[in-house]
């Protein structure tokens, strides 16, 4: 689902799971054919709920199966889209337990994850804004 606002910004409505492992290390993805990291999720589709679009892009991008009333919504975020210039996003973001013993495995469009620390989240390549963002609250907590 997009929007076209009349400053000639396109809005991307979008999902993000934020995924802590026991350790304290949090998941970024990298899609193929792009150069930041951001958190697992993606565009919701037109009449899609948010949580159901963050089912479908867990399943679809780690193989992970979400149990939608499991998701702990964090609320909706704002920022720069770190892929597509000329627009910015709008993201519902949730918290998503992973299970214990669960490999995580890049899926559909990843190209490569990275488990870093949300206090210093260095990856291979730039973090996407939303990121930035998000690892910053995950620190603070």
């Amino acid at each position: 689902m997009t929007g076209r606002s009349t400053t000639g910004v396109t809005t991307l409505h979008i999902v993000a799971a934020v995924i802590v492992r026991d350790d304290g290390r949090a998941l970024l993805v990298r899609k193929r054919g792009t150069t930041a990291f951001m958190q697992v999720g993606g565009k919701i589709e037109p009449g899609e709920e948010p949580v159901a679009a963050l089912v479908r892009e867990c399943a679809e991008e780690i193989g992970l199966a979400v149990d939608p009333a499991s998701a702990r919504p964090l609320g909706r975020r704002t920022a720069v889209a770190a892929n597509e210039p000329d627009h910015v996003v709008d993201a519902h973001v949730f918290e998503v337990a992973l299970p214990a013993g669960f490999a995580v495995e890049p899926r559909a469009e990843l190209e490569e994850l990275a488990w870093v620390d949300p206090a210093r989240p260095v990856a291979p390549h730039p973090l996407a804004p939303l990121s930035a963002d998000l690892m910053a609250d995950v620190a603070a907590r």
